[in-house]
């Protein structure tokens, strides 16, 4: 039996740890200081997005046992990469593209995250109901994002805190 490399699937994890607190105190800092410039929140949102597109693609292409944790993973990221690019190129004009951007990523993201709570109820792991509960959360986040982008940007940017401080 070969042994196959565990490598891919660590450095995946390590960068889902590393995103998921940058994107809890990038949610905190929107959520405490929402008059904060358009620009510097399209640059550093088209960043992170980019970002954790590249993340999700290492974890897709590694060999995770149950095939479970990144089966969505290469979908998400060539979404994540294209939304992430296309919000670098027009920063300032973009808040309201960037929370249906971020909006539409976070409930796909949920939308696959129910799935994967339903297949861990299914291998019997207990914790399936967090998954699924958190799923919920982000979707729901998420739809609030897309069909809210017309309102002022202080709430979007507000709003788009909690969805990204959920997603963290």
């Amino acid at each position: 039996m070969k042994m196959r490399s565990v490598t891919p699937m660590r450095i995946a994890k390590i960068g889902y740890i590393v995103m998921s607190v940058m994107f809890c105190i990038a949610g905190a800092l929107f959520i405490a200081l929402p008059d904060i410039s358009i620009t510097i929140i399209g640059i550093s949102m088209g960043i992170t997005m980019i970002v954790y597109g590249i993340v999700k693609l290492v974890g897709y292409f590694s060999r995770d046992l149950f095939r479970l944790a990144f089966q969505f993973d290469l979908e998400l990221g060539i979404l994540l990469l294209v939304l992430g690019v296309m919000v670098l190129i027009r920063p300032d004009d973009l808040m309201t593209f960037i929370c249906i951007a971020l909006g539409i990523s976070i409930l796909t993201d949920g939308l696959f995250k129910v799935q994967i709570a339903l297949d861990s109820k299914r291998f019997g792991i207990k914790s399936w109901w967090v998954i699924l509960a958190l799923a919920v959360v982000a979707g729901t986040i998420g739809v609030f994002l897309i069909f809210r982008s017309a309102k002022s940007a202080q709430f979007l940017t507000v709003l788009l805190g909690v969805s990204i401080l959920a997603e963290g």
